[in-house]
Order: structure tokens, then C-alpha cells, then sequence
């Protein structure tokens, strides 16, 4: 018989990718099988093996992919073939999130199993939206309940009048959609009309709303504003504390949806500088980097990487593709020799730093044309040897110019650019049904690739261009750039 696999039931956090912890992000990346539900963000599946198995569980309102008994014997049959099994749940898995029917039915089954908690929405909502909760001035204690109950319970467990009493800091998840009937049981309980009610939806996010009012208004207020779920509901003091402490609902870009078409692996840079604004960002990775077709013939020109006397370095793929190359066949960065290193675009130049070796050129414009210029005010590289490391698809600008200043140039193809065929996290799906502001252009591949998806182009959607070579290419197709970054590498395109 084969050894069992382990079940993880891993909290999702609230929302915000950055919000998981180390150890979450770790068995989404050792996970043979990932069982995921709505509230997760799917762009965590983005940490995921590509050969994982990826499977949508979701259960909102009204509607299911399968059935708790269901979702209990996929997570036992998947550890039972020898997988190790995330079960991906929104927030904590044990805060109303019937992580504990899981976990008993999986040890019933004698599956090992492991609880990764998570920051449940009810902390981080209330905490994004400005509202504390707990201030020694208010309250002293918090209480959490549901609005959503087992449907096969008789009658409600929740004592409102036990509720009505106790006082503090009260919050509400899952009952969005119940909420006309809760705040009128509370006011029938004795608690007062006008305390300080505030909704939350999507936190964390760059879709977070908020909405305030006061128990005998708030259900009337979130019917005429279509406030729906997901939202957690904080009824108390604390919440006056908002129209100081709100933080977040402040940052430039809230409620901005741009798509982000990086590579898988360099997406997070982006992503996360954009969230850090405040912006919805959907991955929708274009291209992939794979190794060069002829990686023999890389390799030898590696191999002989000492006897050259420049290296230039067009991106940090390029980088990352000769040292893994390189400390495979030599054990020490010293065998390199006396090359110089040129170097376009900070990024690029980082990734040289992180390998221990200086950048002895770097232009301040990030294209072809400016290296050719930096090397023009060297003096003559006549009889020079070039070794320029680069993708198999990319302009000849460098090799052409180097050349005829007298430079002896190799190309040394370290990487190919391809078509990102996969999309785990559903994101062309969301960008059809939701829309977006903006998409961002980092290459032209990126460019040729989306649009060789054919997606539907969103209304409004604008163009946000990394730099002159990328946005002639969007031109090109006949589509305008509305937003060209002036310096042209990540940090220029955020500003």
C-alpha cells in the first residue's frame, strides 16, 4: 500500500497576496494538488509547481462547484494517491470557514494533516478600512459571529440579547445579504439606533469599499448602494475612529484595475509595487522564459566567457541565464577573469551585483542605442571581443552597431522568449467579465503575445508602455499609447 500524502488546510488571508504567510506561500509551492475556494486570490496559484493539480472549489451564495461532502472526499482521495494536498481556504480556515469539518473528516479518514493559519477578514477588513478593534477609550473585548448559520439548525444559536449586553466591538461575517433582519433583531434586543455601523467589502484589495451609517440605517443604506458580499460588518464605537485612521481607502490608485503581463516570475515585482498604491492588479502573464534552443552552443560560449573583453547584458533573464550556466561548470565567480560588464537598465544591473561583480557600464537610457553610445565615448573597441547575452528573439541594433566600430561581437542566445499558454489563476477570464483601466507593456513580446490572444478589448482600457521600442510596437498594431514611462524600467512605469 503507498504511503499517504498530507493535507495542508492553508489560510488565504483576506485578500491581499501579501498578506499570507511564509509558510502558506511554501506548501502552495511544494503542492502536488491545490483545492481552492472564491475567496481565495487566485494569483497565489501563480507560486504553484507547473505541474501541480489545480482544482476550483469555490462556494458563493446560491450556488456551488461541489459540495462540502464532495470537496471532503476529493481532499482524501488526492492525499490517498500520495499527493501532498493544499486545501487554499479565504482568510483562517478555522474562523468560520468550516475548516474544522474538513480537518475532522480527513482525520476520520486517517490522513495526516496540517492547519497553516491565516489573517482572517475580520481583523485585516476593519484594520483597512481605518477601524481598530479594540481602544481602551471603547471597549474591552470583541465578539465574532456569523450571519450565514447551518441552514439545518431548528433555529438560530446566536443569543442577540446576550449580543445586546455584552456590548464592544461586535463583527459580523457572511451576512451581507441577512443584514436587514440582524440589525433588526439587535434593535429589538435593546441596542441603541444609533451606533456606528461599517460595511467592508473586498478588503484588502483594490476593490475595498466601505460603507457607514448606523444600526438603523445601515441595511437600508447598503440595499440602496448594491453593497454585496464578500463583507464583513463591525458594529461599534470603534468605527467613529475611521475618519482619522483610514489609511488605505487614501492611496492614488484604489479601485484602478491594471493588468500586468510580465512573465509568471517577474510579474511580483510589478504587481506589488502597483497594490502598495492601492490598485486591483490581475496577472495575465503573456510570455514565459524558457532555455535557449541551442543550449550546447550557449554553454560553450560560457564556458570561454573569460577571454572576452566586455560582457554586455541586455535584461536580467540574460543574467540569471549565464550564471546558471556558468557556476555549472566552474565553482568560483574568479574564473570569469578580468571581461568587463555592461550592463542596460538598473534591474539588469542589480542582478549583475547579486553575482558579486561590478558593472563597469551602465547608459542611463535602457535601449541598444544608448549602450552603442556609451561605448563610443570609451574610445576605440576595435579588435575589441564582445560577448553579448541575449534573447534569441531581440533586435540586431547592438550586434550591427558593436560591429561596425570594429568590435568583434558573439551572440550568445541565453533564453527564449515564448507564448505564456497557461492561465492557473483564471485571469483572462476575470479580465473579460470585469474589465480593466489599464494594461501594462514591459516588452514587445508582451505586446504581440496579448494581442495574439484575442481577447475582447476592454472598454476604457488604456495602454501604459515601458519605453520607445515597446510602445512602437503597440503603435504598430495600430493601438495607442496613452502612458509612456520616462525612465524606462519598472520603477518609471509605476511613477
Amino acid at each position: 500500500m503507498s504511503k499517504s500524502g498530507t493535507v495542508y488546510l492553508v489560510g488565504a488571508g483576506p485578500g491581499d497576496p501579501g498578506l499570507v504567510t511564509l509558510r502558506a506561500k511554501e506548501c502552495i509551492e511544494n503542492a502536488d494538488a491545490i483545492v481552492y475556494d472564491h475567496l481565495a486570490n487566485p494569483q497565489m496559484l501563480s507560486w504553484a509547481r507547473d505541474d501541480a493539480e489545480i482544482v476550483y472549489a469555490g462556494k458563493e451564495a446560491g450556488e456551488s462547484q461541489l459540495s462540502q461532502q464532495g470537496i471532503n472526499a476529493l481532499l482524501i482521495e488526492k492525499a490517498r494517491e500520495g499527493k501532498q494536498v493544499v486545501r487554499l481556504k479565504g482568510g483562517d480556515p478555522f474562523v468560520f470557514g468550516r475548516g474544522a469539518e474538513e480537518a475532522q473528516a480527513i482525520a476520520d479518514a486517517g490522513i495526516p494533516f496540517e492547519v497553516v493559519p491565516g489573517i482572517t477578514s475580520a481583523i485585516a477588513g476593519p484594520a483597512y478600512a481605518g477601524i481598530p478593534m479594540t481602544h481602551r477609550a471603547h471597549n474591552s473585548h470583541v465578539t465574532f459571529f456569523t450571519g450565514h448559520e447551518d441552514p439545518a439548525k431548528a433555529e438560530s444559536a446566536i443569543d442577540y440579547a446576550a449580543l445586546a449586553k455584552l456590548g464592544g466591538t461586535q463583527v459580523m461575517l457572511m451576512g451581507v445579504e441577512r443584514l436587514g433582519s440582524i440589525t433588526s433583531e439587535m434593535l429589538k434586543q435593546g441596542v441603541r439606533s444609533d451606533l456606528p455601523v461599517a460595511l467592508v467589502r473586498s478588503a484588502t484589495t483594490g476593490k475595498q469599499e466601505t460603507l457607514t451609517g448606523t444600526l438603523a440605517d445601515i441595511a437600508q443604506k447598503a440595499v440602496a448602494s448594491d453593497f454585496k458580499a464578500p463583507a464583513v460588518a463591525v458594529f461599534g464605537e470603534v468605527v467613529a475612529l475611521r475618519d482619522g485612521l483610514n489609511w488605505y481607502e487614501k492611496r492614488p490608485l484604489l479601485g484602478k484595475r491594471i493588468v500586468v503581463t510580465r512573465t509568471r516570475n517577474q510579474a511580483s515585482v510589478l504587481s506589488g509595487k502597483l497594490r502598495a498604491l492601492g490598485a486591483h492588479v490581475i496577472e495575465l502573464p503573456t510570455i514565459r522564459i524558457e532555455p535557449p534552443s541551442n543550449l550546447r552552443e550557449f554553454a560553450e560560449l560560457v564556458q570561454d566567457a573569460h577571454i572576452y573583453d566586455w560582457i554586455v547584458f541586455t535584461s536580467a533573464n540574460g543574467v540569471e541565464a549565464l550564471f546558471d550556466v556558468f557556476f555549472k561548470l566552474y565553482d568560483d565567480a574568479r574564473e570569469i577573469g578580468g571581461v568587463h560588464i555592461a550592463a542596460i537598465g538598473p534591474a539588469t544591473a542589480q542582478r549583475v551585483k547579486d553575482f558579486h561583480l561590478h558593472v563597469d557600464l551602465q547608459p542611463d537610457e535602457f535601449v541598444a542605442e544608448a549602450v552603442v553610445r556609451e561605448f563610443k565615448k570609451q574610445g576605440s573597441i576595435e579588435n575589441l571581443r564582445i560577448l553579448l547575452v541575449r534573447a534569441e528573439t531581440a533586435r540586431d541594433t547592438l550586434p550591427k552597431e558593436l560591429s561596425a566600430l570594429g568590435a568583434i561581437v558573439d551572440e550568445a542566445f541565453a533564453y527564449r522568449t515564448v507564448p505564456e499558454t497557461r492561465d492557473t489563476s483564471g485571469a483572462r477570464r476575470q479580465l473579460m467579465c470585469d474589465g480593466a483601466d489599464l494594461i501594462t507593456f514591459t516588452s514587445s513580446s508582451t505586446v504581440e503575445n496579448f494581442l495574439a490572444l484575442r481577447l475582447p478589448w476592454p472598454k476604457g482600457m488604456r495602454i501604459a508602455s515601458i519605453g520607445p521600442i515597446t510602445s512602437k510596437t503597440v503603435r504598430d498594431q495600430g493601438l495607442k499609447v496613452d502612458v509612456e514611462a520616462r525612465r524606462h524600467d519598472i520603477n518609471g512605469l509605476v511613477q
